[in-house]
C-alpha cells in the first residue's frame, strides 16, 4: 500500500511542478547578451594572439635588417632586445587584460584601481629591462630604443589594422 501511495505522491508532485514556469538563473533574453559576451572575449584573446606574432615577426625582421645594414651582430641584438621588451609588454598587457575581463564588474572602483596597477607594472617593468639591457649587457641605447619604439609601433598598427580587417 505505501508503494501505491508514494506513486500517487509522486505523480501528484511532478503535475504540480510541471505547472509551474521553470525558472532560471538568467532569463531568456540574456542569455543572448552572455553567448555575445563569450564571443568578443575569445575574438579579443585570438587577436591579441595574432598581434603578439606579428609583433615578433616585424621585431625580428627589423633585427634582420639592422644586421644586414650594420653588419654587427651587437647592434643586431641591441635592436632584437628592444623589440623583444615591447613584445614582452604586449604579451602582459593582454594577460593582464584577459585577468580583469575574468573578475565581476560589481565594484567599479576596484576595476579602476587594478587597471592603474597593471599600467604601473607594465611600465616599471620596460624600464627595468631597458635599464638591465643597457646597463648591464651593455648594449646600443639608440639600437635599443629603436627596437623598442618599433615593437610598439608594430602593436598599435597591427592591432589597428587586425580590428578593421575583422569588421
Amino acid at each position: 500500500m505505501t508503494s501505491s501511495a508514494d506513486s500517487k505522491w509522486a505523480s501528484k508532485l511532478s503535475k504540480n511542478v510541471g505547472d509551474e514556469p521553470q525558472q532560471c538563473l538568467t532569463p531568456p533574453e540574456n542569455a543572448a547578451i552572455i553567448a555575445a559576451l563569450f564571443n568578443a572575449e575569445a575574438k579579443e584573446k585570438r587577436l591579441a594572439r595574432q598581434v603578439f606574432r606579428l609583433q615578433l615577426l616585424v621585431t625580428l625582421i627589423v633585427a634582420g635588417i639592422a644586421y644586414v645594414m650594420k653588419g654587427t651582430p651587437q647592434f643586431a641584438l641591441a635592436v632584437l632586445s628592444g623589440g623583444g621588451i615591447s613584445v614582452v609588454n604586449g604579451a602582459l598587457l593582454a594577460w593582464r587584460m584577459s585577468r580583469a575581463a575574468l573578475t565581476s564588474v560589481q565594484n567599479a572602483h576596484h576595476q579602476l584601481r587594478l587597471m592603474y596597477f597593471y599600467a604601473a607594472e607594465r611600465f616599471l617593468l620596460v624600464a627595468v629591462l631597458l635599464l638591465l639591457c643597457m646597463a648591464a649587457l651593455k648594449l646600443s641605447p639608440l639600437a635599443l630604443l629603436g627596437g623598442f619604439v618599433m615593437g610598439q609601433a608594430a602593436l598599435l598598427t597591427a592591432r589597428l589594422f587586425l580590428i578593421r580587417i575583422k569588421d
